[in-house]
């Protein structure tokens, strides 16, 4: 206990220390940064200090897969040191929106960061969001792109966290109004098949303002037989040139600066549309040639689903309501004990009793807050923390006390007595 409050006081100490810039540190996340104060002051060789350096790399080399737009809900307690890293796979052209919500909002700090996955290398840090900040973005820039997001508090602090990861367009529609529509898509066949359709159609009424997509320059002005009037536009800070053609008319000229929502021209049908209805043929072009333009444009953010459960509902023992067979190959039988989280829209993330993770359903497990049933005690025999014979002892009860049973870890029983101790004994001892 005097160990304990030696660490919580040097932590709080710690946490008192902020950096205001890379500073000493140089360019360190948040993350590295309060991860070389914890090393410095010793505490990466205490117990607790060991588990959070481990749960940080386990986090990245384990993390749990998930499909975006997410939404996750969890509780971290301060005497169980963990990270939850998530990975998920997104479309070259996409903005991924990131939001924490905390409880307590103040004196609660997670680290959050955004990694990228390499084939056969260690990932690599991309981005951080600000200690103080509740949302950051990132702008997919590959074909198809791999990442984990990890989440982890300073040592010994608790609280609550939502987590979600909205998907949305990097850029903005080109095309003014309601009435515009995507018509005709990336990969469409052209010239009865000879070719493919090299970006998306928009069709709106003619003479419908054509707008840039990004802040940037306009690079070319310029007609042509096939797109007709069209004019070229490079974003700022961004490899790709945005291309649109088959207006009416061109409003900007080579070398103009324009702003997001700035209007470059007007909707038609030059060039080789004349015999279609009006409409911009939008492109995308990087250095390796065309690119799938919608991701980039498609207007609707996709919003993470509701979770299902309340933060206050877990960092407690759920048991399963029937035999259960997990993702990985893993089966529980019923009443089984899993120490609950996380949660997101369908599932639970716990920590079986011999420390490892799980996902499952919510259909599959209920609170254990009350009884299977109640037993005796054989013989006297000591509470433990954990279902292994080498666990520390909560406290000794004598033959014959009743204990009420809430759930099972094979050869061990999760039990409570009147006093309210709560721990587990071996079930042989039950009767």
């Amino acid at each position: 206990m005097k160990r304990l409050l030696t660490i919580a006081l040097l932590l709080a100490f710690l946490s008192g220390c902020r950096t205001s810039g890379p500073g000493i540190f140089g360019k360190q996340s948040p993350h590295e940064q309060y991860s070389k104060k914890l090393s410095d002051a010793g505490l990466k060789e205490t117990a607790l200090g060991g588990l959070w350096f481990s749960s940080a790399e386990r986090a990245l080399a384990q993390p749990q897969t998930v499909s975006v737009p997410y939404r996750q809900t969890g509780y971290f307690a301060d005497e169980n040191p963990r990270a939850v890293g998530l990975q998920f796979t997104s479309r070259r052209g996409q903005k991924l929106i990131f939001r924490l919500e905390k409880k307590p909002r103040t004196s609660f700090t997670i680290y959050t960061e955004l990694w990228r996955v390499n084939s056969g290398r260690a990932p690599s840090l991309l981005t951080s969001m600000d200690t103080t900040a509740t949302e950051f973005s990132h702008e997919v820039d590959d074909e198809q792109e791999t990442f984990i997001l990890r989440l982890q508090p300073e040592l010994l602090r608790s609280g609550e966290y939502t987590l979600s990861i909205s998907v949305g367009p990097s850029l903005g529609f080109p095309v003014s109004g309601k009435s515009a529509r995507v018509g005709s898509v990336w990969g469409d066949s052209r010239d009865a098949g000879a070719r493919r359709h090299e970006g998306i159609d928009i069709f709106a009424p003619k003479r419908t303002p054509v707008i840039a997509a990004a802040d940037g320059t306009v690079n070319r002005v310029e007609e042509t037989t096939i797109g007709g009037k069209v004019v070229w536009l490079r974003p700022e800070g961004r490899p790709i040139n945005l291309y649109y053609a088959h207006l009416d008319e061109q409003l900007v000229s080579a070398g103009q600066r324009v702003r997001l929502g700035d209007t470059l021209g007007l909707v038609g049908n030059t060039g080789n549309a004349r015999t279609t209805p009006p409409h911009l043929h939008f492109g995308i072009y990087g250095f390796g040639g065309a690119i799938n333009p919608l991701p980039y444009v498609e207007p609707n953010i996709k919003e993470s689903p509701t979770v299902r459960v309340a933060a206050d509902k877990l960092n407690t023992y759920y048991r399963t309501v029937r035999d259960v067979q997990l993702a990985d190959g893993l089966s529980l039988k019923k009443n089984s004990i899993v120490f609950a989280t996380d949660a997101d829209a369908q599932f639970y993330m716990g920590i079986l009793a011999d420390g490892r993770n799980v996902k499952i359903r919510a259909d599959d497990i209920q609170q254990a807050d009350n009884q299977i049933l109640a037993l005796k005690l054989r013989d006297s025999a000591a509470i433990l923390e954990q279902p292994l014979a080498a666990s520390p002892a909560k406290q000794y009860i004598r033959t014959g006390t009743s204990v009420k049973v809430r759930g099972y870890y094979n050869d061990h029983a999760l039990v409570s007595t009147e006093a309210g101790i709560e721990g587990w004994l071996p079930r042989r001892l039950l009767q």
